[in-house]
Order: C-alpha cells, then structure tokens, then sequence
C-alpha cells in the first residue's frame, strides 16, 4: 500500500464537475485531493461535445444553476483566454411546423421571464443566423447565451488551476467513517487519504460511489453517441437543434431516442448528436442511431449529405430519474458531498455545481437554493453502517 495522504477534501472523479469542485474549493482556502480510476477526462467529459446551455431548460433549479454557470464559465474565459476553446457562438432552436413552433415560443416566454435571452426568428430570418439551413423551416429561437468549450481542454486546464494533488489510476474501494458515522476520506487500491469531506463527482459511477457509504443513490448511464465530420470551414456558426431535442431530453424512456443537435467546432469538425438509450454501460456501436444522426443533421443542413463523416464516438451520461443532478451534503452520512447525476448537461452545469459546493465545504450559504438537488430525494435513505 502507498503512503497514507492528509488534506482537506477528497474529490473522487476527475472529469468536468470534479475539476470544477477542485478549483472552486481550492479557491475558498481548502487543500484538495482529486482521485480517479481513469484518467483526467476519462468518462462522460471525454466523450461530450462541450455545450453550456440555457436553451434546452424550462423555468425552474436547472436552469438558475444553468444561469449561475454560465455566468462562471464567462468569468473563466476571460481568465483563460483561448485556453480552453470557450466560445460565445450562440444557439439556434428550430421549428419544422408551425405547431411545433408554437410551442417553442411558448416554452421561450417561459424562459425569458426567468432570465434567459430568447430572441424569435421568423422563417423569413432564419437564413440570416444560419446560410446553410434547410428551406421551408416554420422560425426559430436564437438564444445568445449558448456556449462551448472544448471538453477534455477545459477539465484538464481547471484541474491545472485548482492546484489541488490529482491521484490518476486509483480505484476508490471503500468510504472508511468514524465511530459515529461520518466519512474519514476514502480508501484507493494504492492506499488511504485522510479528509473530513469527500465529494462524490464520479459521475455515472455516482451510485457506485455512494454505495460505498451505504446510501442510495440512483444514478444510471444513458448512452448517447456523437459524430464526427471530416474538418470544413465554418459553415454551421451557432450550436443548432429541432424543437423536439428538449422533449427528448426530458424523457424517461429507455429505448433509442434521436433528435438533431449539430455544431461546428474551432477545430473545424462539425459534431453530430444527439441520441439516447439506456443500455447500461454497453458500448457496442449502434448502426440504427448513427443512421438516425445523420438523417437529421441532414435534414437541417442538407449540404451534410456531401460531407464525409470521420468517426462516431459513444459515451454514457450519469441519469437520475427527475432529470435533475445530486448536489450538496449527503444528511445520512456526514461529510459526504454530491456532485453528480447532471446526465448530458454536465459540461455546462460544472462550474455553477462545483461553487455551490465550495460554498458549502466552506460553510458559507449556498447562493442558490439546493433542496432540489438533495441526494437523499430518492428515498432508501437508510444507511448501512456494516
């Protein structure tokens, strides 16, 4: 076993969430340790497509925390510069029938009266924002806020920031607590660390983690895969998506679901999403939702047709039932902390999930309400001190 380490907080996960706590608690004073099994963006963030959104989440705690982040993620950008690829390129939601767009606008006053920039584009205008669109769209919203960053780029860079020591290749196999119940740091399969807090960023393993405190916690992997095309100039110049993608989001339903999401990237690719499925953590590539991909980026953008596509890659997003993350204290064991279950939003929501935390950890109030995002929601609140 290697040496036993000491610190202030141990962050378990090293992807965008856990790089965002480790920054923020270091910036309140803490001595942090980030664990991972993998490497640094080696789970969920490696395999996203970077996207800070607000178009895609109705009035209500996703949203404020969506606010909140994009915000931090400004702030960030102006620290980093280029850094870590942020662009302020904007979304686009289109509308292919008049009914749908009727119920995007609805959804977009919606969001308006809670802060969000939303701004209508007729059929007439649409080609304005985007040259390459399909014709014979019904309108659209053009939402300023929407952002990116290149995922792995900005995990990494934030974890450089934060200072904290980052423990790569370690397998957290037991939670070890004191007499009385709470956490005393975690035990890896190279040895202990020592802390009063740990902070479960582990994304689709959150419930694993968790069961290693005797919690419940009800994380799932929903599997979404991505493609690639070859580099072009940029041609698509917002993150563009049919109405129906925030539908999609929202769905509780296990079986293959796609809706067009495309994008171009500072790199020159354009990335093509979106789908999902639960399937558990198979990785096996799917030729009916590439398909499904395709056709609808296509379909918004015909000049894709011409296009070669270089690869597909897949990734699994950590799923909680209400579609909304685990954030804060955990009441059942103390000195657990959550910071997971974002499922696909993950990238956009990490810096506004790892400030709420720092607060916390730093015993300051929280400066958005977290009951909605309480761990111990789920019930089975029992805890398995054995």
């Amino acid at each position: 076993m290697g040496k036993r380490l000491t610190c202030d907080v141990v962050v378990v996960g090293a992807g965008m969430v856990g790089a965002a706590c480790a920054l923020y608690a270091a910036r309140a004073g803490l001595d942090v340790t980030v664990v991972d099994r993998g490497p640094v963006a080696g789970g969920t963030t490696g395999a996203g497509e970077g996207n800070l959104l607000v178009s895609d989440k109705e009035p209500g705690p996703e949203l404020e925390l969506a606010l909140l982040s994009g915000r931090l993620w400004a702030e960030l950008a102006q620290e980093t510069g280029e850094a870590i690829e942020y662009e302020a390129k904007g979304g686009v939601v289109v509308a292919e029938t008049p009914e749908s767009l009727l119920a995007l606008e609805r959804f977009a006053d919606g969001q308006r009266a809670a802060g969000v920039r939303a701004e209508a584009v007729g059929a007439d205008r649409l080609h304005l924002l985007e040259p390459q669109l399909a014709p014979g769209l019904a309108g659209g919203v053009h939402y300023p806020q929407d952002a990116q960053v290149m995922p792995a780029l900005a995990a990494a860079h934030l974890l450089r920031a934060s200072g904290a020591r980052l423990l790569t290749g370690r397998r957290v196999t037991a939670l070890p607590r004191t007499p009385d119940g709470a956490v005393r740091g975690v035990r890896t399969d190279h040895g202990e660390i020592h802390a009063p807090a740990v902070v479960n960023a582990a994304g689709t393993w959150g419930g694993e983690l968790a069961g290693l405190a005797g919690v419940h916690l009800p994380v799932l992997p929903r599997r979404g895969f991505v493609l690639v095309t070859e580099p072009l100039p940029r041609l698509v110049r917002h993150k563009v998506y049919a109405a129906d993608y925030v539908a999609d989001v929202a769905s509780d339903s296990a079986a293959l679901q796609t809706s067009p999401v495309v994008e171009g990237t500072a790199a020159g690719p354009v990335l093509i999403g979106a789908s999902r499925e639960r399937v558990g953590f198979d990785r096996s590539f799917s030729l009916p939702a590439v398909r499904a991909l395709a056709a609808g980026a296509i379909r918004l953008f015909p000049f894709l047709a011409r296009v070669r596509a270089m690869r597909t890659y897949a990734g699994f997003r950590p799923y909680l039932p209400d579609h909304l993350p685990a954030i804060g204290p955990d009441p059942r064991v103390p000195g657990l902390f959550h910071a997971c279950g974002h499922e696909g939003a993950g990238i956009g929501l990490a810096t506004g999930t790892g400030h709420l935390i720092a607060q916390v950890l730093s015993g300051t109030a929280a400066e958005l309400d977290l009951t909605p995002f309480r761990p111990e929601r789920f019930g089975r609140d029992e805890v398995n001190t054995a």
